[in-house]
């Protein structure tokens, strides 16, 4: 099984299809594995691409040391990856928590050893502000503290429905993935609270490198409009708004998500 050990001494599991296109590496959400992008998988192969999907600490195969539960450590993690891989011009694709990691690093080490960056349905603000109305349904300062300790939060009543889990299950088990199992324990409780105080609008403005906001239009979590609004945040940023996707676009709407990661690789010189 292909891992790399960090400088903490957490054991990380990833997926490589090798090659010698420019490389694309996947990031996946809270709780989800790297089998998640399964169905984007064949899409961007055929595009040309190497492909690595990594499981962050704590997620699909990888180490769970009881450490390590903020974004920072994600961000510096994802660099431990590119660098032991020995990566250079890759395209970071995250989805949800692995769009903050994105981010992380971003703070961290600007655009090194990146040609272009991709978020899928994550606001860079969850925390809803008078600056700021495109964040998680709810969610303010005020209730900052205690709103994930409920599982309710995840039942906004906006967006679509959630994905039949048994169903794309057995759509990434035919694509090659294990499936879709989640593996969210109270552990990891303090990951998701660092990752929703996060406020990740400097760095965008900051960017050195292109990069596309994906937002699912009918997202259970935010409004669509955070993409357009955080494009607006660096001339080197654009949006895509993607019809029929939820939070989890890229299994809701698979092929545009594909189309959106290898047409905007294929962009970057």
């Amino acid at each position: 099984m292909p891992c790399i050990v960090t400088g903490d001494n957490a054991t990380l599991h990833y997926y490589d299809t090798e090659g010698e296109g420019r490389p694309i590496v996947l990031l996946s959400g809270y709780g989800a594995p790297a089998d998640s992008w399964a169905l984007q998988w064949a899409a961007l192969r055929a595009a040309g691409h190497r492909v690595i999907s990594l499981d962050r600490r704590w997620h699909g195969q990888s180490g769970r040391p009881p450490y390590g539960h903020r974004i920072s450590r994600h961000g510096m993690d994802l660099r431990e990856l590119l660098i032991q891989m020995g990566l250079f011009d890759a395209v970071v694709v995250g989805q949800s928590m692995g769009a903050s990691t994105i981010w992380a690093y971003a703070s961290l080490f600007g655009g090194d050893r990146l040609a272009g960056i991709v978020t899928v349905d994550q606001t860079p603000k969850m925390v809803n502000s008078p600056d700021w109305q495109h964040g998680y349904y709810g969610l303010t300062n005020e209730n900052l503290g205690t709103f994930f300790l409920d599982p309710a939060a995840i039942d906004t009543g906006h967006g679509r429905a959630w994905p039949d889990p048994e169903a794309t299950d057995a759509l990434i088990r035919r694509a090659g993935g294990r499936g879709l199992a989640r593996d969210i324990t109270p552990d990891s409780y303090p990951l998701l609270f660092d990752h929703a105080c996060q406020d990740w609008r400097d760095v965008v403005a900051r960017l050195d490198v292109p990069a596309l906001i994906v937002a699912g239009a009918d997202s259970q979590f935010w409004p669509a409009e955070h993409a357009h609004a955080t494009a607006a945040l660096s001339p080197l940023v654009r949006a895509a708004v993607v019809p029929g996707g939820g939070h989890p676009t890229h299994l809701d709407q698979p092929d545009a998500v594909a189309a959106l990661i290898t047409d905007f690789a294929a962009s970057l010189a």
